[in-house]
């Protein structure tokens, strides 16, 4: 499907659960020149009963994953059929989606995003393009990140593109080639404990910011084998839940430090990571508005200018991004970089539903 305008929808949802989020975008490309444009964007919050379900979905059998999947398909369905009807969306070429990302173990051939199924298409009678990690996850990559593509066509005047949600993950050019690797988890390790004090999450950093930094955590958070590993390399639920949280609860310290210890070791495994300590940065996610946290890696990072764009752009870049990756899919052009991944080639992933 080569045009030169494309009218879509990107959903996606990412592991810190803040819930769905929707956007319209329109992409023109010209010569080879990508531009978008973000008509219009939601996030839909889980319900209390759905966010319990997806936090330990991880430890449900095969049967309840495969209900789970039904279910979730069909929740998706419904938002995203709402969002189409109540933007008043007309004429989408697809609308192109991420699920949600249940189980993650490349390092075993194993990946699952719910809500791909089939006939999430003639639910909301739409063209649906989906499922974009498993092929890669075949092809022997991590199937993430995928994001790095986009960063790539989208934003190439920034040295780093950097995201700041569930996990922390960067891309880069280096060599002429798009590097991109997953540095650390952020938000699904401090909303874990904000949660713990009663909050969704710790507004702008502010109890972070009051925590003690406790060193002997903070170095063994810093030895975790992950941060020895060198790129592709990729982070699922399963490395919080089995190895940092651990680590974390075995110090009886006021989960003000937790929080304090955990930012500090955010911030310090990004400095880390980075060949480069100066030039610019590119920061969305939900973590861009933690405060305290962006100061901290600003003082890693003294020589280097971080930038956060508009809101728009900032909470709904992954959106975009799939949104793109669909496009591609469409167009049959490569969406997945195997210098990002891994995988043995580049190619172009993803499952295309048209509705029955």
């Amino acid at each position: 499907m080569f045009k030169e305008k494309y009218n879509v929808v990107g959903v996606m949802s990412g592991t810190s659960l803040d819930g769905i989020d929707l956007a319209h975008i329109v992409f023109t490309v010209e010569n080879n020149i990508w531009e978008f444009e973000i008509l219009a964007s939601e996030t839909v919050s889980y319900t209390s009963d759905w966010l319990n379900k997806l936090k330990i979905a991880i430890s449900f059998s095969a049967v309840a994953l495969e209900i789970l999947n039904q279910e979730y398909t069909s929740l998706l369905a419904v938002i995203i059929g709402d969002f189409i009807k109540k933007k008043d969306i007309k004429n989408l070429d697809a609308v192109c989606s991420h699920g949600h990302t249940i189980v993650h173990q490349p390092q075993n051939g194993i990946t699952l995003q719910i809500g791909n199924l089939p006939q999430i298409s003639s639910l909301i009678h739409q063209t649906v393009v989906c499922d974009f990690r498993v092929q890669d996850v075949q092809l022997g990559g991590q199937g993430a990140p995928l994001v790095p593509i986009g960063d790539q066509i989208l934003f190439p005047e920034y040295d780093y593109c950097m995201n700041l949600g569930g996990f922390s993950n960067v891309s880069f050019e280096q060599n002429k080639k798009r590097i991109a690797f997953d540095i650390s988890p952020v938000n699904t390790v401090l909303n874990f404990y904000a949660n713990e004090l009663g909050l969704d999450y710790d507004d702008k950093g502010s109890i972070s910011r009051t925590g003690i930094c406790n060193q002997h955590l903070l170095n063994e958070l810093n030895a975790l084998k992950f941060y020895q590993k060198t790129p592709p390399k990729s982070l699922g639920f399963e490395f919080v839940k089995e190895t940092t949280l651990p680590v974390i609860n075995s110090y009886s310290i006021p989960i003000e430090d937790k929080l304090r210890t955990f930012t500090e070791h955010v911030a310090f495994q990004i400095a880390l990571a980075l060949p480069n300590k100066n030039g610019s940065i590119f920061i969305t996610g939900g973590g861009a508005y933690n405060v305290f946290l962006i100061q901290r890696i600003q003082f890693y990072l003294p020589q280097m200018k971080l930038i956060i764009p508009t809101a728009k752009i900032l909470e709904f870049k992954e959106a975009l991004i799939f949104a793109l990756l669909g496009v591609l899919k469409l167009r049959g052009e490569i969406n997945v970089l195997s210098s990002v991944t891994g995988a043995k080639k580049d190619h172009t992933s993803g499952i295309i539903y048209s509705p029955k």
